[in-house]
């Protein structure tokens, strides 16, 4: 045996320190390289939020470009004239921040704003394309307030990119000429027709297709506006009187929305709402919108089953998943609302041993059918079910910043298109429909009613999960109205439990139960599970269901990104 001569203690150090010397001589002149990406619905809305990271912007900079050009090249789903909830994650300080940048209902409405003549809730389409279905905006006050906290490029820059689109045009995508061709009513709208329609030689309008250019100049001038004069610019003066002119001389249901609801109109820094997972913590955003306490319900009820076990897509790993959701949708509809205006049970909904005690009644040999929701006191016999029709129309998307600061960010016009209103170069929100239509029900109050000033709930899902130490682990969300929580769930689902990459988590069949009838992707190989899910008692219902999770995950090989197969949307990465 060869021996190997120890060397002294001194003479180790002397060797550190001149590895250490030659391995900054090596290093001189250059950097580690600082990573950052980009996961949104459209690759100009991508590529728009990388032009900012590569200018040295932070996360939050980089979401101001990415929502200014999805507002014009994906209209149909968000815009700055919409409401949207966004998380941040600070790395040096560890804080994460929820932003409440949801619309708000006018001062003038009343708890009967959708109730027809006959006082019985009005149909869908009718409230949705119509002046009362506005609420005040709150995407642009919510990214003012937040550039101030965590900008660091001037907030005239990150408008850049849009307007720059807006002027010279953009080629229409895949999902906006669809949903452009399938709209029922858009080619009879003032101002849309002309916009996203284009006259035919025998004088009838066509709609927009795939790849043709169109160009936006009102809205480029609407963000001149915004840029030169921040939140100001959209709140007072031409562009919120252009939005409320829209609002109260609208061709069907004038509303009410009025100057002084822009000016009384305020941006909520919240505490997000965070719970344990396996070995990870899950957070996302608390009410008013509903997704944060429904995902964190469902995966606390999973929490007590071996979901590792079952398997990814078996029947049994889709039959336990669709049962909490059941009963996570049944307390949804009962106990939340805007936590200014009702008193959300948020402690005693994600209590772990309520969370069990639900988890004891899924039975693995037949569904519960309809789920209750639970009950925390005697006065929760006071609350009725909503009755609110919310539609699939929303966007997320997810950045990290070159130095780890994090966004996980869903916003939405609702609509499609909205309420099918236009004012300055943009689709008006539609976004007071995610109320109860009905007030009451069998005599008692709903916490979704609308009231004066209150914030509608919602479904959006913004989440940033980190691991045991701390760390962040992944930034994802969906669109998809009231499926956007069974989205996310899935995803985190495929992700923690069944150890996929971020790609296989997002790209996964769909499936998801919202306490009703258990719903199917059609076209997938999930379908091959629906015998075995009927014996089991499911009422199983084949359709769309076109999710858009676009999420980012750190590794121990780095930063990974998907965009949801089902969108037209990508990934950028990059390093400084």
């Amino acid at each position: 045996m060869k021996l190997t001569r120890i060397a002294p203690a001194a003479s180790i150090a002397a060797l550190v320190l001149l590895l250490v010397a030659v391995l900054a001589v090596a290093l001189a002149g250059r950097s580690v390289p600082r990573v950052f990406m980009v996961a949104s619905a459209s690759p100009y809305a991508s590529e728009a939020g990388a032009e900012i990271l590569r200018a040295g912007g932070s996360a939050v900079d980089a979401a101001i470009a990415v929502q200014a050009v999805l507002s014009l090249v994906e209209p149909e789903s968000s815009g700055l004239a919409g409401g949207a909830f966004m998380l941040h994650y600070a790395r040096r300080s560890r804080t994460l921040d929820a932003w409440d940048g949801r619309e708000t209902a006018p001062m003038k409405a009343t708890p009967e704003l959708f109730l027809g003549p006959d006082g019985k809730p009005m149909d869908f389409l009718p409230a949705m394309v119509s002046g009362r279905s506005v609420g005040t905006p709150g995407v642009v006050k919510m990214m003012w307030d937040a550039h101030r906290e965590h900008g660091v490029l001037d907030w005239a820059q990150l408008f850049e990119p849009a307007i720059r689109l807006a002027e010279d045009g953009f080629a229409v995508p895949p999902k906006l000429a669809q949903a452009i061709a399938r709209d029922p009513v858009l080619k009879q709208m003032p101002v849309a027709q002309d916009y996203f329609y284009r006259l035919a030689e025998d004088g009838t309008r066509r709609p927009l297709g795939e790849g043709e250019t169109l160009k936006n100049p009102a809205y480029a001038a609407t963000l001149k506006i915004i840029a030169e004069k921040g939140w100001r610019g959209f709140y007072e003066g031409e562009v919120a009187e252009a939005i409320v002119d829209a609002v109260q001389n609208a061709p069907s249901r004038p509303g009410t929305l009025s100057l002084e609801d822009f000016a009384a109109y305020e941006a909520v820094k919240r505490e997000p709402v965070c719970a344990p997972y396996r070995e990870y913590r899950i957070c996302s955003m608390p009410p008013p919108t509903s997704g944060g306490l429904t995902l964190l319900q469902i995966l606390g009820i999973l929490e007590n089953y071996d979901l590792a076990g079952m398997g990814p897509m078996t029947v049994t790993s889709v039959h336990f998943i669709a049962e909490a959701e059941k009963l996570a949708y049944a307390d949804r509809d009962f106990y939340i609302g805007d936590p200014d205006f009702v008193d959300v049970p948020m402690g005693a909904m994600l209590d772990r041993t309520y969370l069990k005690a639900r988890a004891n009644t899924i039975d693995a040999s037949r569904t519960m059918g309809k789920a209750a929701p639970g009950r925390f006191s005697s006065d929760d016999a006071r609350w009725g079910a909503a009755v609110s029709p919310e539609r699939a129309s929303t966007t997320h998307f997810s950045i990290v910043d070159a130095n780890g600061n994090v966004v996980s960010m869903t916003s939405s016009v609702e609509g499609p298109f909205g309420a099918h209103l236009m004012a300055g170069g943009m689709i008006l929100n539609n976004q007071l429909t995610d109320f109860s239509f009905a007030p009451e029900q069998d005599g008692r109050a709903v916490a979704n009613a609308v009231a004066a000033g209150k914030r509608p709930r919602s479904s959006m899902t913004p989440v940033i999960a980190f691991d045991a130490d701390g760390n962040f682990r992944m930034a994802i969300g969906s669109p998809g109205g009231p499926r956007i929580i069974g989205y996310v769930a899935q995803a985190l689902i495929a992700s923690i439990d069944w150890e996929m990459d971020i790609e296989m988590a997002v790209a996964l069949p769909r499936f998801l139960d919202r306490n009703g009838t258990l719903e199917i992707e059609q076209g997938t190989t999930i379908e091959e599970l629906i015998p075995v899910l009927a014996e089991l008692g499911h009422t199983v219902e084949l359709r769309a269901l076109p999710s858009g999770l676009h999420g980012i995950a750190a590794t121990p090989q780095g930063l990974d990104g998907a965009a949801d197969p089902r969108r037209d949307g990508n990934v950028v990465s990059g390093d400084l």
